[in-house]
């Protein structure tokens, strides 16, 4: 009868979309534009990868709709008075989705995976500063640091430190990216590549009465529009932030639910731990852009405000603060730093640096992507007035990437999502310990104050302490201006009203385990 059941989902999960409920089944259906490379979490490092394997997995912890850290996998932890050793006593009552109990050498071999060189994962930076860890006993982990990090903790609720079960690894080797098996509320059922990922309740999960869905059910659709189209017409459940193509047919400029949908659709708003921004490439060849007088009087001649309104729709906080992102402590809560509009300011620094009314600067280029064009177009317009000749150059993504972290873009547009919610992830990028390719330092910047606070801030566990240090640290990298801050980003969750439950976090991290849908 059960594998009858399963057959059953099955079919009708994989057949044409249609109503979301089955013989009253709860079937939870939205798309993924990105695709998903593997349902591996040693290498969830983008969010359509973190939002599959969030459903399959667990770890130690968690992170709340707060971002607060709470129990997972382990029920309760001590940190020792130094802060160099954490021990977890773990829960005896979770299940893989094969059957057999997690114990605390389950975790032992998966954190050993991620910082294995054979395996590669992207997550291995996590354990730089870890000494050691390992299994106590069936229920008790330790892990010991090399020295204190107040984000350690939450470090753990990323899904690259997902509990994995080794039988199954070894048994699939890379096959294991589309044969997942963790402890979560969802368990694999079916996956076509580029097509459809079926997901079915995990009824032995150790959370009791949870999931509420039966199965979740992600397609693949690329273009944006037409996954906006299934979404209005029902065929889709649930519909993640905004895209050019549609944004002014659902939203104000203002930023509210257009009045005809109000009746039919649910939208949740949330700040986002994202900030995106433009880069200047501090190291290389001579370039007007070296010159910290030019950086600033590009960041005090662009309307962040008036951007916002028309080519964002109001959708986030227009970025005339630091690097560090509202919703977090660091974030300048009283504007002491940033840069407003400010032409006037913008070319008595042009003037001041030697190139008065943009002469002499020659053509600056801008490298983007095309998801970014209308914005550096209006950049570019902008600072035309002041005199300055911006050729924007788009590229494919993974392209950009690539010259990005080989320094080859003196000046570019990129983004910044938390890995963890702490300012120190923001201001990692800053340090010059962590110039790329190796590490996320995409600007080279390399300032030795920065460095020393960076480091005392690290092991700094009085949290008022530390964002202190962060605001001084934020106000540092502002005045020197290796980046312009565009904006802070938001959330917005599009769902119908038949969906209830749905969890998130400023993560952006949608939590499907208290989903319900009506009929």
């Amino acid at each position: 009868m059960k594998y009858y059941f399963l057959l059953i989902l099955t079919t009708l999960l994989m057949a044409a979309c249609g109503g979301h409920r089955h013989d009253d089944k709860m079937i939870f259906r939205y798309n993924e534009s990105a695709g998903i490379a593997t349902l591996d979490p040693a290498f969830a490092k983008d969010q359509s990868i973190i939002w599959g394997c969030r459903q399959l997995y667990n770890g130690l912890i968690e992170l709340d709709t707060l971002l607060q850290v709470q129990p997972s996998i382990a029920k309760r932890w001590e940190v020792s008075a130094d802060g160099l050793r954490y021990t977890f006593t773990l829960r005896d009552d979770v299940r893989f989705h094969n059957g057999r109990r997690v114990v605390a050498s389950d975790f032992e071999y998966s954190f050993g995976r991620v910082v294995d060189p054979e395996v590669m994962s992207p997550g291995a930076w996590i354990f730089h500063d870890v000494e050691s860890f390992k299994a106590l006993n069936d229920t008790t982990f330790e892990i010991c640091l090399k020295q204190p990090f107040a984000p350690f903790l939450s470090q753990l609720g990323m899904v690259y430190c997902s509990v994995v079960p080794k039988e199954e690894v070894e048994r699939h080797g890379k096959d294991f990216r589309r044969n997942p098996c963790g402890t979560g509320p969802f368990k694999f059922q079916y996956w076509k590549e580029g097509v459809k990922l079926v997901l079915r309740k995990n009824t032995d999960y150790f959370e009791r009465g949870l999931p509420y869905l039966d199965a979740v059910a992600v397609t693949f659709i690329v273009d944006r529009h037409t996954a906006f189209l299934e979404f209005v017409k029902g065929n889709l459940d649930f519909m993640n932030s905004l895209d050019a193509s549609y944004k002014d047919e659902i939203l104000t400029l203002d930023g509210q639910l257009k009045e005809k949908y109000a009746g039919r659709i649910r939208m949740h708003s949330t700040p986002y731990l994202n900030t995106e921004y433009l880069g200047f490439q501090m190291e290389g060849e001579a370039s007007p852009l070296k010159d910290r007088r030019v950086r600033q009087a590009i960041s005090c001649g662009f309307d962040r405000r008036k951007m916002m309104r028309y080519l964002r729709n109001n959708v986030g906080q227009p970025g005339v603060g630091g690097f560090v992102p509202l919703g977090l402590p660091g974030f300048d809560t009283l504007g002491a730093y940033g840069y407003e509009y400010d032409p006037e300011r913008a070319a008595a620094l042009l003037a001041e640096a030697g190139y008065p009314g943009g002469q002499g600067l020659g053509r600056l280029k801008l490298s983007t992507t095309a998801n970014y064009l209308d914005l550096c177009k209006y950049l570019q317009q902008q600072l035309g007035l002041l005199g300055m000749d911006i050729q924007v150059d788009v590229n494919p993504p993974a392209a950009l990437r690539s010259q990005i972290g080989e320094g080859k873009n003196a000046w570019f547009r990129g983004s910044w999502v938390a890995d963890y919610p702490d300012a120190e992830n923001y201001l990692s990028l800053f340090y010059s310990g962590n110039k790329a390719p190796a590490g996320p330092n995409y600007t080279r910047f390399d300032n030795a104050d920065f460095d020393r606070l960076y480091l005392r801030a690290r092991s700094c566990t009085d949290e008022r302490e530390r964002t202190r240090l962060y605001r001084t640290m934020d106000s540092l990298v502002m005045a020197e201006a290796p980046v312009m801050v565009l904006y802070y980003d938001q959330i917005l969750h599009f769902t119908h009203l038949s969906v209830s439950g749905l969890r998130s976090n400023a993560m952006n991290c949608p939590d499907l385990r208290h989903v319900r849908i009506a009929q």
